[in-house]
């Protein structure tokens, strides 16, 4: 999630420092992205004539089912009653005495289920095909948390799940792998390149293309083609709606 520093415009996000610049994010989500998938000048979906229809049929699915109250209804209540949310804001004393002329406050992700902010958009995506009829579930990871919170989500809604992964990766992270494995997922070992995450996304994306009528490709971060950015960007929101609604709880007022 995108953080202010000290009311300067600039945020940090993704290991990146941006300034956004002519942005009302009042309007943001009703604005962004447009028709074709575009965040101003990025944005979009490059892909096959065939596979076009595959994300028309998501989007359109994203607009009339996920803006239904029957779905929000029921992702609330799995969010409450299954991930355990919301999760807390904890106010790190002895890091902000410390630095000193500073608080610090964090939103506690790991404490929602399976240990990071992945379950968010997963389960989101995992209800989507069950209202859209598929059978299987799709997607890469690289350390892992991805795949584990995707098939946690699979085996809520009773859904098939194939995890694509790079042989050096399921090397490395032998405890997810063993995770993924109980939670009933197929984790395919991806040998070829580097055989890491980069080969893990192409070959999920591969399978996806062959088989998108009974299943559905869970992308694990804000990339992809349209509708992909929109659909984790919206499931992922819930964690700024909680903080901030919790920040003003403890605080009074909002962070710079």
């Amino acid at each position: 999630c995108p953080l202010n520093f000290l009311g300067t415009g600039f945020y940090f996000l993704g290991g990146i420092l941006m300034k956004f610049n002519n942005i009302d994010f009042d309007t943001y989500f009703k604005n962004y992205p447009d028709a074709n998938g575009y965040f101003g000048k990025f944005g979009g979906a490059y892909i096959s004539d065939e596979l076009k229809k595959a994300m028309d049929e998501i989007t359109q699915a994203y607009f009339t089912i996920c803006k239904s109250s029957k779905f929000i209804s029921e992702l609330r209540r799995i969010r409450k009653e299954f991930q355990g949310r919301p999760t807390p804001v904890s106010y790190l004393e002895r890091l902000s005495n410390s630095i000193g002329n500073v608080q610090l406050y964090v939103k506690r992700e790991d404490l929602n289920h399976t240990g990071a902010h992945k379950l968010n958009h997963c389960m989101g995506e995992a209800l989507l095909a069950k209202y859209m009829g598929k059978k299987k579930v799709i997607a890469e990871t690289g350390a892992g948390q991805h795949g584990v919170a995707l098939a946690t989500a699979a085996a809520y809604f009773g859904l098939e799940c194939d995890i694509y992964m790079g042989s050096v990766d399921i090397k490395k992270q032998a405890p997810n792998v063993a995770r993924m494995k109980i939670l009933g997922a197929n984790v395919i070992e991806v040998t070829h390149g580097l055989a890491t995450l980069k080969e893990a996304v192409d070959a999920a994306f591969e399978a996806y293309c062959k088989d998108y009528k009974d299943c559905i490709y869970c992308i694990g971060s804000v990339v992809g083609p349209h509708p992909f950015p929109m659909m984790v960007r919206d499931f992922q929101s819930v964690v700024g709606i909680e903080a901030r609604e919790q920040f003003l709880e403890m605080t009074g007022e909002l962070p710079d």
